[in-house]
């Protein structure tokens, strides 16, 4: 009997600081039972673990993470097959809103009463009190905001001390309660110090602005974490929220987390496909450019595979469907984005072992500056020896040590996903830096993805003024790019659009309409052919040294001529693929266009003018390895 494959496992965490904070975390998850992999990653502030489900699962995993001294995070558990929802780009959204507020919070009081503190202590003549009466004054607010905004701080350090660690939280505690205590105990008690020749000074000012500055730190912490999921929040966005569910002779518009796989939906013109499925009836082109990158609608019919989250041009279609949420194409692509976002890179875990004993080392020099400077050092020896002592301990916490490179790993995921770019993990993003070859795509990525007319040909009998009137206005009525293009070239010209009537579209073919009296056809020489009509010129683009795709007019029935679309290279492509060239990179073309489109794209770049096409997964894997693998 084989053994069952790993499991993996997403929990939340709270509690998390610093880099100390995830050492900890994984240590106790990798010798837990069953567990094969534990990271942690302290932008996301998730544990991805990977588990032998006959040994350990959530629950083992989250005592795990308890017996670390950190808390889990509850959240609501999703069926594989459930709808995606905008939690699902962060599923602590709004633990992390509220988590937000309270910060900031906590961090405006903090920083407003170390101010107020401040300007008294500068200027005690604004109370006419002497220093030991104004520090009475002060030791309530202090108080306050150290036990109270502070609090973060200090129970997160007794949580770790009760399990035999430190942490951040462990400096910035012992640093504010140092300042805080040493300035109570003058205040409460000031002859200690006034009867050793020392003036009674305080440092209120300085316990609660540190609190207040690091509180608003960790604001701005939460706050790139919340910005960092947009990316997948965009993603997200692209799919349905309801679909057209056909039953028993009736449709229903339901949301489409109700949408099971193996119903019937019917996806009506300009609607988005709620889910992924097979055409079973009603044929349409569809706009896919939100999967594959190619601006031209593809034609769907009886039997084509549909994604959800594409969109249906001008027919009708009644599909069934086969995967939802998660398990649709979306779903994984989604998941895709954030697994990458909660991946560590290499140098991440390189970061994380020297902020291991980063923490406890800090603490050991602070108390080494305290004695010497208490020893050796210049009077008032207690004094400086407090100051030099929380100097070390505030200024050499780790919280950036532990969270700039998954932060960055977040926000490079999710602005090369907002760009179409997708990266299997924080080593793949890491290793781009060291990327010497580049192989771009065509369409979309070095040309426009839209088409645009380029030339127009016409019959004998007919103008080019007149042809290019009468396409455009039989197109307005089309919301297919093809003809979006026809109609922007007529209004670029200036021409005088006339009104539709009778429009009618057949997906993937044509249009047909009527003009001013005149019986128009705008499409594909096969669209033409099915009403008889022969278009008497080579195809498009047969003896040209740059490829077109075709769009053939016919007026009353007769060949009119035809329209040569192209889909334009980018203003910034020769520049950029020039750049990537001066910076010592290899840059190739790898197209399933045809070999002539592809050639003539990268000879106008500047790329050598060698392309591979129509190429299957399987040989381009082969094609790459023989030329890039050592």
């Amino acid at each position: 009997m084989t053994a069952p494959d790993p499991i993996e496992l997403s929990v939340g965490i709270e509690g998390m600081t610093c880099a100390s904070c995830v050492n900890r975390i994984e240590r106790f998850l990798r010798d837990a039972d069953g567990v094969a992999e534990a990271n942690v990653n302290l932008a996301t502030e998730r544990a991805t673990v990977r588990v032998d489900p006959t040994l350990a699962g959530r629950t083992e995993v989250e005592a795990a993470i308890e017996a670390a001294g950190y808390d889990v995070r509850p959240e609501r558990a999703a069926a594989p097959g459930a709808a995606l929802t905008l939690d699902e780009a962060d599923p602590d959204a709004t633990a992390r809103a509220r988590e937000m507020r309270a910060l900031g919070i906590r961090a405006v009081v903090a920083i407003a009463v170390s101010l107020a503190i401040m300007v008294l202590m500068l200027w005690p003549e604004l109370t006419g009190m002497t220093m030991t009466e104004l520090n009475w004054l002060l030791l309530i607010p202090a108080t306050f905001v150290q036990f109270w905004a502070g609090g973060v701080f200090l129970r997160a350090a007794l949580r770790q001390a009760r399990h035999r660690t430190v942490s951040m939280d462990t400096l910035v505690a012992l640093g504010t309660l140092a300042a805080w205590g040493y300035s109570a105990v003058v205040t409460l008690a000031p002859s200690l110090v006034t009867d050793a020749g020392i003036e009674p000074v305080t440092y209120f000012d300085s316990s609660t602005m540190i609190i207040g500055l690091i509180l608003a730190g960790r604001w701005l912490e939460a706050r790139a974490k919340a910005r960092a999921s947009g990316a997948v929040a965009a993603l997200v966005g692209l799919s349905a929220r309801t679909a057209r569910v056909v039953s028993d002779g009736t449709e229903v518009d339901v949301p489409v987390e109700e949408v099971r796989p193996g119903d019937l939906v019917r996806v009506r013109p300009g609607e988005k496909v709620p889910v992924d499925g097979v055409v079973v009836s009603g044929s349409s082109s569809l706009d896919e450019s939100m999967r594959t990158g190619e601006p031209v609608p593809v034609l769907r019919e009886p039997g084509d595979e549909v994604i959800g989250a594409t969109v249906n041009g001008e027919g009708t279609l009644v599909m069934r469907t086969t995967h939802v949420g998660r398990d649709a194409v979306l779903g994984q692509i989604v998941r895709m984005v954030r697994e990458a976002q909660a991946s560590k890179a290499p140098v991440q875990r390189l970061a994380d072992r020297v902020t291991e004993w980063f923490v406890p080392l800090v603490i050991v020099l602070a108390a080494v500056t305290f004695a010497a400077w208490w020893a050796v050092g210049p009077e008032p020896a207690l004094t400086n020896a407090l100051v030099s002592a929380v100097s070390v301990l505030i200024i050499a916490c780790p919280c950036a040590m532990g969270l700039a490179t998954p932060t960055a790993i977040m926000v490079g995921s999710g602005r090369a996903a907002e760009s179409g770019l997708l990266f299997r993990g924080g080593a793949a993003l890491e290793a781009a830096g060291r990327v010497d070859t580049v192989v771009f795509d065509k369409t979309g990525t070095l040309t426009a993805g839209r088409p645009s007319v380029a030339g127009v040909r016409v019959a004998p009998g007919f103008g080019e003024a007149d042809l290019l009137t009468l396409a455009a206005s039989a197109e307005r009525g089309s919301e297919h790019p093809l003809g979006a293009a026809v109609v922007a070239e007529a209004e670029r010209r200036g021409l005088t659009l006339g009104t539709p009537e009778g429009f009618a579209a057949t997906g993937g073919r044509g249009v047909r309409a009527e003009v001013g009296g005149r019986r128009v056809l705008v499409g594909s020489r096969a669209f033409l052919a099915e009403a008889g009509i022969s278009a008497d010129v080579p195809a498009v683009g047969a003896s040209s040294e740059r490829p077109w795709t075709e769009v053939l007019v016919a007026v009353d029935g007769t060949f009119a001529g035809a329209l040569e679309m192209t889909d334009e290279v980018k203003p910034t492509a020769a520049a950029a693929v020039r750049e990537l060239r001066e910076r010592g990179l290899e840059v190739h073309l790898l197209s399933g266009d045809s070999q002539a489109a592809a050639t003539a794209v990268a000879t106008e770049i500047g790329i050598d003018p060698v392309s591979y096409t129509h190429l299957t997964l399987p040989t381009t894997k082969a094609l790459c390895r023989s030329r890039w693998e050592p």
